[in-house]
């Protein structure tokens, strides 16, 4: 689970303010940190199936949220991408 810290720190880092939890940016950051920390879960309870359909739908909600983003600023979907690691296979 993500902390206040760390989901503060995510705000800072890619909102436009420190309360900026809304925004897509943020929104797509914080769903990278959860589905990081699933993702390492899932390795080591290969039988966990909750937890998988929960880590499908996050993968799934932060693919929507990076079309939508793709859609109205792609210069600015091109630096999130590059700085959370993420492959672009949005179409």
């Amino acid at each position: 689970m993500i902390t206040k810290e760390q989901k503060a720190e995510l705000v800072k880092q890619y909102g436009k303010s420190e309360t900026d939890t809304g925004s897509a940016e943020v929104q797509v950051a914080i769903l990278t940190a959860r589905i990081k920390e699933l993702t390492e879960h899932m390795k080591s309870h290969k039988k966990d199936f909750h937890t998988r359909r929960g880590l499908l739908m996050l993968v799934g909600k932060r693919r929507r949220l990076l079309s939508y983003i793709k859609k109205n600023d792609i210069e600015n979907y091109r630096n999130l991408i590059k700085s959370l690691g993420i492959r672009d296979n949005i179409q």
